[in-house]
């Protein structure tokens, strides 16, 4: 099993279907998807801050984590 998959199961589902009752639920489900997008996309941020280390295995990591936020469009 993916790791996304082990996160989706805790998390539940977050796709509205139109019933209020259903949908609040998922709307919190969203909220906490949500956070935990923020704090890894910060815990990305902060590796990529080490893209000009000279030290070859931080500047690595630095470098994938700085790609990966171009990628989406963050950085």
């Amino acid at each position: 099993m993916e790791l996304s998959d082990v996160v989706r199961k805790l998390i539940g589902k977050i796709d509205p279907i139109g019933d209020s009752n259903v949908d609040s639920e998922r709307l919190n489900n969203l909220m906490e998807l949500t956070k935990l997008v923020d704090v890894l996309l910060s815990d990305i941020d902060r590796v990529a801050s080490f893209k000009n280390k000279v030290e070859w295995s931080m500047k690595q990591c630095g470098e994938h984590a700085d790609k990966f936020l171009n990628d989406i469009g963050i950085s």
